[in-house]
């Protein structure tokens, strides 16, 4: 089964053998990969030349390293066009960190399934954000205050409606739509369209700011993260 409409990828790692074998899952499943790169300077010149929906980036690679090429990407392309999808091989990588606050919006481990890929790829162009529980612990860690008590609630959080404030305090802990739907007892295309207004009122990238942001300004704490 195709999507009536695909969206198109861009590949980005060092390793041939990688590439190759996410072009032919991808294509497979009926989602066109525009273009292949083997090091950041290649990406970030490939996205501009294809603007694709999604990047699939490989942090570690020579020359330029998939950080600074996701900096240079989304500071040169509008904020909605473009997703970009960390790879890596553990999920421990300190570099994955970094790369979401950069702005990408989420990570992938290389061993995941096929299907697994296509979904996430799938999934961050519709604009959601691939962020599993271990990885949102850790962001929590990084970024929580360890006195949330003595944290200022961040001023534009008052632009929020109560249903806005719900809603960013659940995605915080990782939720998707789908599971903030259910949590809610809304439909999908609501849960979607309060997120939209969300990010457009604190003037947020996509969902993975808005976690970070729910716990810099302590409106989430360390106890209510990852579903705990």
């Amino acid at each position: 089964m195709t999507d009536p409409s695909p969206p198109t990828v861009v590949i980005a790692d060092d390793q041939a053998l990688v590439r190759t074998g996410f072009r032919l899952i991808l294509t497979e499943a009926g989602i066109p990969v525009v273009a292949e790169a083997a090091d950041g300077s290649e990406a970030v010149s490939a996205v501009l030349r294809h603007k694709p929906d999604v990047v699939l980036m490989d942090i570690r690679m020579p020359d330029m390293d998939g950080l600074e090429a996701t900096r240079r990407i989304l500071a040169a392309r509008p904020t909605s066009e473009c997703r970009i999808i960390i790879l890596t091989t553990f999920d421990l990588d300190q570099y994955v960190y970094a790369a979401l606050t950069a702005g990408a919006s989420g990570f992938l481990l290389k061993h995941v399934t096929p299907e697994y890929l296509v979904s996430a790829v799938r999934l961050v162009r519709s604009g959601d954000a691939l962020l599993a529980p271990s990885i949102t612990r850790r962001l929590v860690e990084r970024f929580a205050p360890a006195d949330p008590l003595n944290v200022p609630v961040h001023a534009d959080l008052g632009a929020l409606t109560p249903r806005e404030l719900e809603v960013l305090r659940l995605l915080a802990r990782g939720l998707s739509n789908a599971e903030l739907a259910g949590q809610l007892t809304l439909s999908e295309a609501t849960v979607k369209t309060h997120v939209g207004r969300i990010l457009t009122k604190l003037q947020l990238r996509d969902r993975v700011q808005a976690v970070v942001l729910a716990y810099q300004t302590g409106l989430v704490g360390l106890h209510e993260e990852a579903g705990e």
